[in-house]
């Protein structure tokens, strides 16, 4: 472990696995997560597959408490204003007060401010968000083709490029708050920035990070053999 954190920049920064202002006593090796991938003595192994469907809980875990987050009285849903709350939670410092004056302008809308995101829609959003890039090549050729992205086109490419169902309801909230020009259409580079920005530090260790994880374990075996049999 102490290997695979001196290999990975979020690791490095944490010396023995321990953050800052943390007291425990002794090093994250012996905590729960070995036990749990490579069991009690440490000699088992972890299949890729079973690794990437404990990644893929982790994330639904994370989504599913954001959404409790917002929806603290446990009503099953939450406010137009608290699902644009939680879009623009990313957005560079410089600009985040622009998104939350639209955020305050939402609440204002008659038309917008009664709207409710169940946790389904929250969660479809979230699957959206980890497929930027498919999105991002979706959006740039329906507004390449048709000059303007509507809505419409704004649903079809995330439902048929990237297999997610966007509501009616979500589509407007997103257009609203990411209406820089207040000309009615989605500034779509803003949109797309700040989400890329929301799930960089999740999605490196996770997409191109988990190919370098496995790796540095095969490096570590390696390693750990040839001194063996030095």
């Amino acid at each position: 472990m102490k290997f695979l954190r001196a290999n990975n920049r979020q690791g490095s920064a944490q010396r023995d696995g321990l953050r800052i202002g943390l007291k425990v006593d002794n090093s994250v090796d012996n905590g729960g997560i070995v036990e749990y991938f490579f069991g009690k003595d440490g000699k088992g192994h972890l299949q890729l597959m079973n690794f990437a469907q404990f990644v893929k809980d982790l994330h639904k875990e994370i989504t599913r408490l954001e959404f409790l987050h917002y929806d603290h009285q446990g009503r099953g849903s939450i406010s137009a204003r608290d699902f644009a709350l939680s879009m623009v939670a990313a957005a560079d410092v410089i600009c985040v007060n622009r998104y939350l004056d639209r955020v305050d302008d939402l609440s204002k809308d008659p038309s917008l401010s009664n709207i409710h995101i169940t946790r389904e829609e929250f969660e479809n959003f979230a699957e959206l968000r980890k497929k930027l890039q498919p999105l991002s090549l979706a959006i740039s050729s329906y507004g390449g083709v048709y000059g303007i992205l509507t809505k419409s086109d704004f649903r079809r490419a995330a439902s048929h490029v990237c297999d997610v169902d966007v509501t009616e309801n979500m589509v407007d909230i997103i257009f609203y708050i990411f209406d820089i020009n207040n000309d009615g259409n989605l500034s779509t580079d803003e949109f797309l920035a700040v989400l890329e920005r929301r799930e960089r530090d999740i999605a490196y260790p996770i997409e191109s990070g988990i190919i370098h994880l496995l790796t540095s374990w095969w490096k570590c075996a390696k390693d750990c053999c040839s001194a063996l049999n030095n």
